[in-house]
């Protein structure tokens, strides 16, 4: 086992990672911005560094700093956490010839995964089926003559995106060139790479997904599904698991396909393979994320592991302890992602200092946090705070916790998304399991802005391409971590039609 890992992220994560480091006697190190200087896992770490000034660009996507810092204190690993660098291929490729361990996949792995369209190659070649659409890469006149034959609506897909980001729904032939166009810029801006593919749009459905674990010895395991369709513009809100729509035998041929995908990507550590599941239990692979998730607790409640020690033990070369007959699913795991955000104003991100933290606590539940009094929450990263997971022997159990403890979370001085998962946890549908991917779209109303989607999406592509161009980087961090051009292009996204004004529930 190493000796010292450094983790090169922020936030939650970090700390989630470096209190496993602790259980296993591993010192922890961890790099930070100059506005981080005093935040939780700078304090919480064994060793901590400073990389740079607040801009993501400048500190915590700074590839050379951070393996340069790695090197100076004697870490023999680095753990990308999610977001930042975790997928970026040519960090792992840097990472091997500086002599340190990338915790995650191999550089040619994460290359093959993060181009989307090259990974519905890999489900092809493995008998998974995707979602019907233009099977590759298209450009927008290939797009425009491909489309009828497709079907509307249907969905443009960035070819190299990822996190929800790079994607627009189509209704109609009417809106196609402009959305190309949008998609195309955003692509660019948020990728540095331009491509799309075609999708047929399903509807309804379900988003599911299921964690592998595989080691050097080519043991290949699953832990089962989550569900993650409780989504707003594409973004994740909550997760649980398992799915109320999963059966043992869906289950179990969810769990083959995903671990076909992974061996045929000659899979290492812990990845996640996505799928849309309709109603009829017929599923459809969308994507392979090559990292630790932001939901991967609810999967370690209900499996009794700790996903980040395997991920520590298999980069270090040890073989998985278990095999899948091993793997006893119990119980059921609710997250919600506690985000600095104003629902009752579009879901405008917030600033703040949080002072009177109360994170709740007690039987079956657990809180992997950033917060504490006096935390500020600035314009530098993204908005998560926390997430909330809660533990039952069923649904209802886990449901009656959460309840409580979203009752028990309290955060004054900055605005939180707390009210409205308290009102999602009392929402019938919800309670009933009765979700799918368009659940807050049809569940919650939303006061439509004047401004046009289109405009304010390309008003957004804009900001990020010139941030492109002046060395930052639009792509550069999943849930806790985004630059402050990502703050100002959600600030402008956030009006925009649906989604803006204020939210009532429909019921």
């Amino acid at each position: 086992m190493f000796n010292k890992v450094l983790i090169a992220n922020r936030g939650e994560i970090a700390v989630r990672i470096m209190r496993t480091c602790r259980d296993m006697g591993v010192t922890s190190v961890a790099v930070y911005s100059e506005a981080d200087a005093t935040a939780l896992h700078t304090r919480y770490a064994d060793e901590a560094y400073c990389i740079g000034p607040p801009p993501a660009a400048q500190s915590y996507l700074d590839a050379k700093k951070i393996i340069e810092t790695a090197r100076a204190c004697g870490a023999e690993a680095i753990h990308p956490g999610y977001g930042f660098l975790s997928e970026r291929a040519e960090f792992g490729r840097a990472c091997a010839e500086a002599g340190i361990v990338f915790i995650g996949p191999s550089p040619e792995t994460l290359r093959k995964l993060g181009d989307k369209v090259e990974a519905l190659r890999i489900a092809a070649n493995a008998g998974v089926p995707s979602v019907p659409g233009s099977g590759g890469r298209v450009t927008p006149s290939e797009a425009l003559a491909l489309a009828p034959r497709i079907g509307f609506p249907l969905m443009i897909k960035a070819a190299a995106g990822g996190g929800g980001k790079g994607i627009r729904l189509v209704e109609d032939a009417s809106t196609l060139e402009q959305s190309l166009r949008v998609a195309a810029q955003e692509a660019q801006a948020s990728f540095g790479d331009d491509g799309l593919y075609l999708e047929r749009y399903l509807d309804p459905v379900r988003h599911v997904e299921v964690q592998v674990l595989a080691d050097r010895q080519g043991n290949f395991v699953h832990l089962g599904e989550r569900e993650c369709s409780v989504q707003r513009r594409s973004q994740k809100v909550v997760e649980e698991s398992p799915s109320v729509a999963v059966d043992a035998a869906l289950r179990e041929r969810l769990g083959a396909a995903a671990v076909a995908i992974a061996r045929e990507a000659s899979y290492e550590n812990a990845g996640t393979i996505e799928f849309l599941l309709d109603g009829t239990g017929s599923f459809y692979f969308i994507e392979a994320n090559a990292r630790l998730q932001v939901e991967h607790p609810v999967t370690e409640l209900v499996a009794g592991l700790d996903l980040v020690r395997e991920q520590l033990r298999i980069a270090a070369g040890e073989p998985l302890g278990f095999r899948q007959g091993d793997v006893d699913l119990r119980g059921w795991a609710i997250e919600c992602r506690i985000t600095a955000e104003d629902a009752d104003s579009g879901f405008m991100p917030a600033l703040g200092v949080a002072h009177h933290v109360n994170e709740p606590s007690g039987p079956g539940v657990r809180v992997d946090s950033c917060l504490f009094d006096g935390y500020e929450v600035g314009p530098h990263y993204d908005s998560l705070l926390s997430k909330l997971i809660v533990y039952g022997h069923d649904r209802e159990h886990a449901l009656s916790r959460l309840r409580r403890a979203l009752d028990e979370y309290q955060v004054l001085g900055v605005k939180t998304t707390l009210a409205f998962h308290r009102r999602l946890a009392d929402d019938p549908a919800f309670v009933r399991g009765d979700i799918d991917t368009r659940f807050l779209d049809r569940r919650f109303q939303f006061e439509a802005a004047s401004a046009e989607h289109g405009d304010h999406a390309m008003v957004v592509a804009a900001l990020l391409s010139h941030q492109r161009r002046s060395g930052g980087d639009g792509n550069g961090a999943v849930p806790g971590q985004a630059s402050r051009w990502r703050s100002a292009g959600r600030q402008a996204a956030a009006d925009r039609a649906p989604g803006g004004g204020r939210w009532r529930s429909t019921s």
